[in-house]
């Protein structure tokens, strides 16, 4: 069954694995990968906790150099209005349509190839390196016993990754346009102004915090708390929610909840966040409650520079390498300290209806990771 990329997307699409569900899609990988290289070829774990099924397999051969292509295969519920059936790969006007096509079972697909056909030309580069795929069937929720978990559990066995490639869709236009070298840190806020309740005809027997935010909204909503730098925007200050009263016109609030997000960027840390918040506030009565969701980082390593040349040999240009985006799960290799970058298809359509993806841009993310792998072995 030796699939090419777009075969193999083909294949996955047709597993309905909205997360946590896995639907033996695991299986047939190692199915795939064990017809190609034999037995013996490849050792794998596999980790099931709270309903979260991970998949990892490696070369055997210890070996100080250990390079990781991670991905999830779950995807996000398709929803109603398809111009077809989402779990059933369809062609039309030059793009496969189906659920995960772009976020990210073309990424899989990719790096699952470049994988068996690397090993099977190269069998013995694996007693040189170690190579291993990741994947897990969570991340488009909680993220919590996904790569997280799996970091930790492999860490205790001591096959941590001393490098590892993200197929997330990375692509502003077509694959290789852009390489995600770090992602912005994201920072939850919730802020309660308490005021005095009371009857709209007596103000002076009020204290209304609608009032009060209205007087410092400005400097809260869509401020730049830095100002960014060459690889991150500014760290801005979202609001994202204001409730206050009781849908009634005629009684003042007695509190006004502030719901906010900022993704920051180094420059910009949770205590630099709570200490201009407060000073916005000051002189009020009010509660501020902060979580760091994910930390930002930078990779700033010879990834960058070989994923780029890669890229540039590959695909005739010089890719952008940017921070932009939401966050992902190269941010856990990243909190260990792990080099990763991020290269993947067009995130055009990624969670939308009708999600489809250019046919050549998986063949194109193959080809850039088969060459990568070459270049990576010559080290």
């Amino acid at each position: 069954m030796n699939l090419n990329p777009l075969l193999l997307l083909e294949k996955l699409v047709q597993y309905p694995s909205i997360t946590p569900k896995e639907c033996g899609m695991y299986e047939f990988v190692l199915e795939i990968l064990t017809q190609a290289l034999g037995e013996g070829a490849f050792e794998v774990i596999t980790q099931e906790k709270e309903g979260v099924k991970n998949l990892f397999v490696y070369t055997p051969y210890q070996a100080d150099e250990h390079l990781c292509f991670a991905g999830h295969i779950d995807v996000v519920p398709p929803g109603e209005g398809w111009s077809s059936d989402p779990f059933m790969p369809t062609y039309e006007g030059g793009y496969l349509y189906g659920r995960g096509v772009q976020d990210m079972k073309s990424g899989v697909s990719a790096f699952i190839c470049a994988f068996r056909d690397f090993l099977a030309q190269n069998p013995h580069i694996t007693q040189k390196m170690r190579f291993s795929l990741l994947l897990t069937s969570d991340e488009e929720g909680d993220g919590i016993y996904g790569t997280q978990y799996m970091l930790q559990e492999l860490e205790s066995k001591g096959l941590l990754p001393t490098m590892a490639i993200v197929a997330e869709p990375t692509a502003h236009r077509i694959c290789g346009d852009t390489i995600k070298v770090g992602r912005r840190g994201s920072i939850n806020g919730k802020i309660t102004i308490f005021g005095k309740q009371g009857h709209v005809a007596y103000p002076q027997n009020c204290i209304n915090p609608t009032e009060l935010l209205g007087a410092r909204l400005g400097k809260l909503a869509g401020v730049n708390l830095d100002e960014g730098d060459t690889y991150f925007d500014p760290s801005k200050l979202v609001i994202t929610d204001i409730r206050g009263g009781m849908e009634v016109v005629n009684v003042t609030p007695n509190e006004l909840k502030i719901l906010f997000n900022v993704r920051n960027s180094p420059k910009t840390t949770i205590k630099d966040v709570e200490s201009y918040v407060r000073s916005v506030l000051e002189g009020l009565e009010f509660d501020l409650q902060l979580k760091q969701s994910s930390v930002g980082f930078l990779t700033d390593s010879i990834l960058v520079d070989m994923m780029s040349a890669c890229i540039a040999s590959v695909c005739g240009r010089e890719p952008e390498l940017s921070t932009s985006g939401g966050t992902s799960d190269a941010r856990f290799f990243g909190a260990r300290s792990i080099p990763v970058v991020e290269v993947g298809v067009s995130n055009d359509t990624i969670h939308a209806l009708n999600e489809r993806v250019a046919p050549q841009d998986v063949q194109r993310l193959y080809e850039i990771f088969i060459h990568f792998l070459g270049q990576y072995a010559k080290q």
